[in-house]
């Protein structure tokens, strides 16, 4: 797929409809290496098709783990238990999963065989030493280029020792990499965070029948315990709802359902911030799938306010506030945000190229170190550059629902990654989108 596919986003008509949103990425990801490594077979329900997850489940097929697709979003795993995975023949390709990358950074630190991991060109940017510096801790041998980002090589054969690991960001994935790691460790191993983050590592770790003591921001395992082959459900993505969420928000005329939506309370962020903004989300028909709270969300336009989010809630939304960015400059008066200061590394810096794309749009926003100031008002047409971020690509196509002229969107091939048919998704729901 070409790297420099573009979108173009204008006006459409209100979102309507009940919409179908893909599995959750993160669930996705971790259910298909703990089914790689319990004792039997487990089924995967609603696996989320896209690159990423697709990257993570080939690795586990090259470290010798049988995986069936008997259709799409299904998953059947043979796991080999804890001490059996096989060595790779070459480099295992994480594609552009930064939580691939970093969960089997501490996964393969205990195994008796060196590895390497590498990824695509947004990936090989991201820092890698939060993860590599606590694994080192550990006993851990692993080499990063010399400013700390990947590949990563990994030296097998260390023996590991469990830690008692006090964070300084606020990190899941910096978290599950060392819980990994900790089921190999000689002893107890367990992490504290500055702030509480998404403990879907925890909560899966126990539906596959490991001993985990977690509460937010602290999580705490003993080493050698296996895992127990179990089914598991996931979910619908919070983080790709997140766009319809907000385009239903602030198109008017518009109300949608998005069906079993994983509301895990560490992710939820954003619907604290648009309550705040005065949007109308509700709940309805609450259940469980594969340990994660889930809900249908029933979404109307409303007209949005700004507010001062709670840097509380900020650790909650990490992946949220390109969305949010959108629906600040959507909504009237200012939207303030701060401690935010994690967006600087994810995929691009996000609060940058946020800022400088709705600037282009003729938006007014004062950025800060760790956030941001827009300021409402109305959007109009340019061209944006996506930096190869997908939520940033995502985002830009919700903008031009409300531009008053074009919005072209470049570098969107990697969508594909965490959103296969985003578009046409939105096409189906109102969005005037198409490729350029």
């Amino acid at each position: 797929m070409s790297a420099k596919q573009s979108w173009i986003a204008s006006q459409g008509t209100p979102l309507q409809g009940t919409l179908a949103i893909p599995g959750d990425k993160s669930v996705s990801h971790r259910a298909v290496m703990f089914a790689a490594l319990a004792d039997g077979v487990s089924r995967i329900d609603g696996f989320l098709e896209g690159e990423d997850t697709r990257s993570t489940a080939a690795i586990f097929s090259r470290l010798g783990v049988r995986i069936e697709t008997p259709s799409a979003s299904q998953r059947i795993v043979h796991g080999v238990g804890v001490d059996g995975l096989r060595a790779p023949e070459g480099e295992l390709d994480c594609g552009n999963a930064g939580t691939g990358m970093r969960l089997l950074a501490g996964l393969l630190a205990a195994q008796p065989f060196d590895s390497v991991l590498v990824g695509d060109e947004s990936l090989s940017r991201r820092p890698m030493r939060r993860v590599t510096g606590p694994l080192s801790q550990m006993g851990a041998r692993i080499d990063t280029e010399e400013d700390g980002t990947p590949p990563l090589r990994i030296h097998g054969g260390q023996p590991l020792q469990g830690i008692d690991f006090v964070s300084p960001v606020a990190s899941a994935q910096v978290k599950s990499a060392v819980l990994l790691a900790g089921l190999y460790a000689q002893g107890e191993t367990s992490v504290t965070e500055p702030h509480p983050t998404r403990d879907y590592t925890e909560r899966m770790l126990s539906a596959f029948g490991v001993d985990i003591e977690f509460s937010p921001g602290r999580a705490r395992l003993r080493g050698g315990q296996r895992l127990r082959a179990t089914d598991i459900a996931v979910p619908a993505d919070f983080s790709s709802a997140a766009f319809y969420i907000v385009a239903a928000s602030i198109i008017p005329g518009s109300e949608v359902v998005l069906r079993a939506v994983g509301l895990n309370p560490r992710r939820t962020g954003l619907l604290t911030a648009l309550r705040l903004m005065g949007a109308d989300i509700r709940e309805e028909n609450p259940g469980e799938h594969g340990g994660e709270p889930v809900a249908d969300l029933r979404v109307r336009y409303a007209a949005l306010r700004g507010a001062v989010i709670p840097e509380d809630v900020v650790p909650d939304m990490i992946d949220e506030f390109p969305a949010l960015f959108v629906a600040a400059a959507a909504a009237q008066g200012q939207t303030v945000v701060s401690g935010a200061a994690e967006l600087r590394v994810k995929e691009s810096d996000r609060l940058g190229a946020m800022a400088h794309g709705l600037r282009t749009l003729g938006v007014t926003v004062n950025e800060t170190p760790d956030g941001a100031t827009i300021h409402g008002g109305a959007i109009g047409g340019g061209r944006i550059d996506s930096h190869g971020d997908h939520r940033i690509a995502m985002a830009f196509a919700i903008a031009g629902q409300l531009a008053s002229g074009e919005v072209v969107i470049d570098d969107i091939a990697n969508v594909a990654t965490s959103f296969p048919g985003f578009d046409t998704l939105a096409r189906s729901a109102g969005f005037a989108l198409r490729a350029a």
